[in-house]
């Protein structure tokens, strides 16, 4: 009976327009707790003091809602239609992780989630579901790769061979016992590519990231002053860090995101970092409405915008720089005399 239930599970989820679809159960991941001790222990969360708390249910979803029998993942396709690191060649631009480009993929993870929730809920009696897109204690990556997504490549990212390394991940736990698949085998062999990449050496060895010193963390999660010695590395990477995923050789295989929320706006594809310095809080809201970046907020924003203008080599952005010496935000301050220096050659 619920093998029948899960081909039409599948069917509908190809409807809702998710790229693939995977089930395992809570008790799949046995060996996270002990990684995610691993990695607090070490001091690689940096500041998401998030990722510290709730460990029991971070680690093991049967603690989370013991009353679950199934985990569905889902993949939410996202890959561009352009080589993310052209940006990377434009100094005087801004480079913006793709994910970032458009909407807030949580919004629209989401609701293609709920959808396919109130789909499965009519299907049984009692039935009882809980949706999760990266806004609660799981684990979403070990459970993509345990249902069979995916593997974790030695970016820490979850690969899988039919989507590369552009998707999202998205969760349904339900009271229904579903049967599941198998787990994906890893296909890194011998590739060091993502590793090799990253500006900031990151990686402290395959399959082990030090958040404190990615790229995505510095931009996104990291609040106050970025450290000296990792400024220069940022480039004009102003929000989010694609590198490691973008030399990945299984995106080959990657294939154009089709939901129109993930096609790059154009002001945000190649955005001039001069349009961006001047951004206020009001102006900053408005451009970002509905995007991810709005969670960062203004201050935190233009402070990337000011490191990439500082190692951007362009004199002709030092007047952007000066005009935020005297902002009210002191980080911004900060950011804005490191750039000004940076540009007349002092530092």
């Amino acid at each position: 009976m619920n093998q029948i239930l899960k081909q039409s599970l599948l069917a509908q989820s190809r409807e809702v327009g998710f790229s693939m679809t995977r089930i395992c159960a809570p008790t799949d991941i046995p060996e996270a707790p002990a990684r995610l001790k691993n990695f607090v222990e070490k001091d690689y969360h940096g500041s998401m003091s998030w990722m510290a708390e709730r460990i029991a249910w971070r680690g093991s979803p049967a603690e989370l809602w013991p009353e679950a029998k199934s985990i569905i993942m889902v993949a939410e396709n996202y890959a561009p239609d352009h080589d993310p690191l052209d940006i990377l060649k434009h100094p005087d631009r801004a480079a913006i992780s793709v994910y970032a480009q458009n909407r807030d993929y949580h919004e629209l993870v989401k609701k293609k989630l709920k959808k396919l929730g109130r789909w499965l809920i009519k299907q049984q009696d009692d039935t009882q579901i809980k949706v999760f897109v990266d806004t609660a204690p799981v684990m979403e990556k070990p459970l993509g790769a345990a249902a069979g997504l995916g593997w974790q490549g030695k970016h820490t990212n979850l690969v899988s061979r039919e989507l590369g390394s552009w998707f999202f991940l998205g969760a349904i736990f339900t009271t229904i016992d579903l049967p599941k698949d198998t787990p994906e085998i890893d296909h890194c062999g011998s590739c060091r590519s993502c590793l090799d990449v990253c500006p900031t050496s990151a990686f402290p060895a395959p399959y082990q990231l030090d958040a404190r010193l990615c790229i995505s963390y510095l931009t996104i999660e990291h609040a106050g002053p970025v450290d000296l010695v990792l400024r220069e590395k940022l480039g004009n990477r102003i929000y989010g860090c694609d590198d490691c995923l973008a030399v990945c050789p299984w995106n080959k295989f990657a294939q154009k995101a089709n939901e129109i929320g993930y096609i790059a706006r154009s002001e945000l594809k190649a955005p001039e970092l001069a349009e961006l310095a001047t951004l206020d809080d009001k102006s900053f809201r408005i451009l970002f409405s509905k995007n991810p970046i709005k969670r960062i907020g203004r201050n935190r924003f233009v402070r990337n915008v000011l490191y990439a203008i500082g190692n951007s080599g362009c004199i002709e952005l030092r007047s952007s720089a000066q005009a935020l010496q005297l902002d009210t935000d002191p980080v911004v301050r900060d950011a804005a005399d490191w750039a000004v220096a940076m540009l007349e050659g002092r530092i």
